[in-house]
């Protein structure tokens, strides 16, 4: 079969990236897709799923695109998160170095920018991280598990004006409510970690978790998700419903969700703002 596109991975934890391949397979027929994995973070599975792979570590941004230029890819999609830790413990090699020397703000924003900026130079197009995923967008109103109720719905409400708040200033894009009050913030150290700070301090009741996109979002690069570890992690700290913003939060894995959030008891509600002024939208409840 004649290749029609051929796009390469930045492959980082998790299943979006196997989910990203299957899918792309299935609407692009014919599509070849390469793969640069890293090393403790890249699941194995899915970089048997490629059609070429080369792992390396972190940083070495160089290696990348020479492998990507090397395949013929003339698009490239990020799909997966890196760890934290691994973000600080980079070992650059010569073209990341430059690149660092020229973002004075090291958060996801800049960093995933300047990546991209770097691919553009060699003619590679980054593509927004929902490429072929559309369908794992969910629109306004209710998901999964419970109904909102009344008080729940204005804590959602609530909870998405902070969370855009926050992640306007790039601090994080997610924020744990409980009756008006903040909790937690998200910041460097991850979702997970701020469902668990915010549980802790809410004592698992009336608990919501709120995620949402950055005003201005780049949707190549850091775009919201919610998968099952999501709804794990929400269970265990006493986290009892999750507002996400209508069409701009990736649902993966989502019959794993449906099925956690109905064990669970957590309810998923979809929230977006209405098209005039900043009123929030939750959809039919």
């Amino acid at each position: 079969m004649e290749h029609t596109r051929t796009i390469g991975i930045l492959a980082g934890n998790g299943a979006y990236p196997m989910i990203f391949i299957e899918a792309a397979r299935r609407k692009c027929p014919g599509i070849r897709l390469v793969m640069a994995a890293f090393e403790n973070e890249t699941r194995p599975e899915a970089a048997e799923a490629v059609d070429a792979v080369d792992w390396m570590r972190v940083g070495q941004l160089g290696r990348l695109i020479k492998f990507f230029k090397k395949q013929g890819a003339d698009e490239a999609i990020m799909v997966g998160q890196i760890a934290p830790k691994n973000l600080f413990d980079l070992r650059p090699d010569l073209r990341t170095l430059m690149m660092l020397a020229k973002v004075p703000e090291r958060n996801a924003e800049s960093l995933f920018g300047a990546i991209g900026d770097e691919l553009a130079k060699d003619r590679i197009t980054l593509l927004p991280a929902t490429t072929f995923l559309e369908e794992l967008l969910p629109g306004p109103g209710p998901v999964f598990g419970p109904r909102f109720k009344d008080r729940q719905l204005a804590d959602a409400a609530f909870g998405f004006r902070m969370a855009k708040e926050t992640s306007s200033l790039d601090i994080g894009q997610t924020v744990v409510v409980r009756h008006g009050t903040v909790l937690a913030v998200e910041a460097f150290e991850g979702t997970n970690a701020c469902i668990r700070r915010g549980g802790e301090l809410g004592r698992g009741k009336n608990v919501m978790l709120v995620k949402v996109s950055k005003p201005n979002q780049d949707f190549r690069f850091d775009v919201p998700v919610v998968g099952p570890q999501t709804i794990e992690t929400c269970a265990e700290a006493g986290v009892g419903a999750i507002a996400i913003e209508a069409g701009r939060t990736l649902l993966l894995e989502a019959d794993q969700v449906k099925a956690l959030c109905e064990e669970k008891g957590i309810g998923l509600h979809a929230v977006t703002l209405a098209a005039e002024g900043d009123e929030v939208q939750m959809g039919e409840s």
